[in-house]
């Protein structure tokens, strides 16, 4: 199979799918969210561990702008429909496989979401995640019902506020990552040695269980996807939105 956004490998029971869209830092397009949700669709029925990753310099660095832009037309207050991806995020967390996040590089906004929507998650020593919303005027917040959920209230909203990188150390020390190394690749091939003893059923069940008694993620959708978008309707995150896919240029730069 073939895809524009993704890399896909199937390796018996594992499904490896890698962000691939290098000339624009990985970041979320509406084929990447299409892509992602097929072939998590073919993984539902024999797959038992997907691995996401990105390239060794950036993980996910969030919403393409660039499209998101050309969406707006001429400036136009609907910034596109946050739903697909929301539920391609709540498909990571509560579909019948486990899901790995293998982080290497830098991983923003959207590209957090995908990290807190995973099962598991492994960070090489040099990665850093962060949430740069705020600086533009806009709110994580279809991330934040799946950040809140790993790493609790405070440490989300401080992860928020402050938008600067967090060191894969301090995202270790805060839940966000179960683990990290200088060796992720050796990090990722241990866990999967580990997880092939898991039968698909036991998967499912144990899946199945956690759904239930965590339903937060679907409690929390209608708020999340309404406060999205409100925020990418508001002319003036639009206006900024525009400035910086047009020169480059950041919120309070003049």
């Amino acid at each position: 199979m073939s895809y524009e956004t993704i890399n896909v490998r199937f390796q018996g029971t594992v499904c490896f799918i890698q962000f691939n869209r290098p000339d624009d830092n990985n970041t979320i397009n509406s084929r990447l969210i299409e892509e992602c949700s097929e072939v998590l669709a073919l993984c539902e029925q024999s797959v038992n561990i997907v691995v996401l990753s990105g390239l060794p310099e950036v993980f996910c660095l969030g919403v393409d702008f660039r499209e998101m832009q050309s969406g707006m037309g001429s400036k136009e207050k609907n910034a596109g429909d946050p739903e697909p991806l929301y539920d391609l995020w709540m498909k990571l967390a509560t579909g019948p496989y486990i899901t790995i996040s293998h982080v290497r590089g830098k991983a923003n906004a959207g590209g957090i979401g995908f990290i807190a929507a995973s099962d598991i998650v492994l960070a090489e020593s040099s990665a850093q995640f962060s949430l740069s919303e705020l600086l533009f005027g806009l709110l994580p917040a279809c991330v934040m019902p799946f950040l809140t959920r790993r790493i609790g209230f405070q440490k989300a909203q401080y992860m928020t506020l402050l938008t600067q990188p967090v060191s894969a150390k301090e995202a270790y020390e805060w839940g966000l990552a179960d683990a990290c190394d200088e060796r992720s690749e050796d990090l990722l091939r241990r866990h999967l040695l580990r997880l092939k003893y898991l039968s698909k059923t036991g998967i499912v069940r144990y899946k199945r269980f956690m759904n239930g008694l965590d339903a937060s993620l679907t409690a929390k959708r209608a708020l999340a996807l309404e406060t999205n978008k409100e925020v990418f309707g508001d002319e003036h995150n639009i206006e900024r939105i525009c400035r910086y896919v047009e020169t480059g240029q950041f919120p309070w730069e003049k």
